[in-house]
């Protein structure tokens, strides 16, 4: 089958593209600068930008034909200000040139967390997202994921970040919400299972690893991988904007992404619904073991982490 994947230079793109090629599928990547994307062997690219519609038929279609499925894997959680009106305006040229195209089937990542008015600023803006893909006419697939463990994830390179540098950290009560991570390699399967399950068609799916820990255990844990034990200190109030600095301070993300994460903290974000596992089962990674794989990843120079992700 023929697939199309935007964000194909992205943490989850650049892992998936050859995960499908590796399947026996064609692929075609769309990127905003042929130039500077090293592809596998076999995938056609094409150079476009999701803000500029007259730029994406050429992505939707192999050899005059459409593409089975298009994945949508962008989103502008760093993005600074004004971030929602640039994801809205993408996902909408996205879905309407997928209509135009007689695109059978639309395959979304979006994020984990139930419907409620206190959702952070971040996750109603991929709600939002999923709301506009679903409006085309393609039958949309949503995966919903939670953080996910891998070299070049944003949430868990924050997560590192903390772990290795701070032996004692102080913080406040949400360092007690729930959260199911789950491993790259597994968030890959889930995709490549998606397109090749048509009974995945036209619905919504929550994904999850094994494990469902608070974050404090999450940050235990990936600093025991580092060989190093970590007491954390609660505090009864620390507002968001404080915590962003704090996160700033010690950390390389920056103020919008810092934000974004510390926002998203106040929501349990666990699976409640697993019925993707009946559809397409996989081995669920352990979270110890997939953080175990991240660092060995993230320690590797980066010539060989690029061609990791390509093997």
């Amino acid at each position: 089958m023929r697939a199309l994947v935007t964000g194909a230079t992205g943490f989850v793109g650049s892992r998936l593209v050859p995960a499908l090629l590796d399947k026996g599928h064609e692929v075609v990547a769309l990127v905003r600068d042929a130039d500077a994307y090293d592809p596998p062997a076999g995938v056609h690219v094409v150079e476009g930008d999701l803000l500029e519609p007259d730029t994406l038929p050429p992505a939707f279609e192999v050899d005059g034909e459409p593409v089975d499925a298009a994945y949508y894997l962008v989103h502008s959680m760093d993005g600074g200000p004004g971030y929602e009106e640039r994801d809205r305006n993408c996902a909408q040229n996205f879905v309407e040139t997928a209509s135009d195209a007689g695109v059978d089937r639309v395959i979304y990542l979006g994020g984990l967390g139930e419907d409620r008015d206190d959702l952070s600023e971040h996750l109603k803006s991929r709600r939002e997202v999923e709301r506009i893909l679903g409006t085309g006419d393609p039958a949309l697939t949503t995966l919903r994921a939670a953080i996910i463990v891998g070299a070049g994830s944003a949430s868990f390179e924050v997560i590192h970040g903390l772990a290795s540098r701070l032996p004692v950290m102080t913080t406040p009560k949400w360092v007690d919400t729930l959260c199911q991570p789950i491993a790259i390699d597994d968030v890959v399967g889930y995709l490549l299972g998606a397109f090749e399950e048509p009974a995945t068609a036209d619905d919504t799916f929550e994904i999850g690893g094994p494990d469902v820990l608070t974050y404090g255990e999450i940050l235990r844990q990936t600093r025991r991988q580092l060989g190093h034990a970590l007491w954390i200190i609660r505090v009864p109030v620390l507002s968001p904007e404080l915590s962003a600095k704090w996160l700033r301070l010690v950390t390389d993300v920056n103020p919008y992404l810092a934000r974004s994460l510390v926002e998203g903290l106040r929501n349990t974000v666990i699976v409640e619904d697993d019925r993707i596992r009946d559809l397409v089962p996989i081995d669920q990674t352990p979270f110890e073991v997939a953080v175990a794989r991240a660092i060995d990843e993230m320690n590797r120079p980066e010539g060989a982490r690029s061609e990791a992700t390509r093997s």
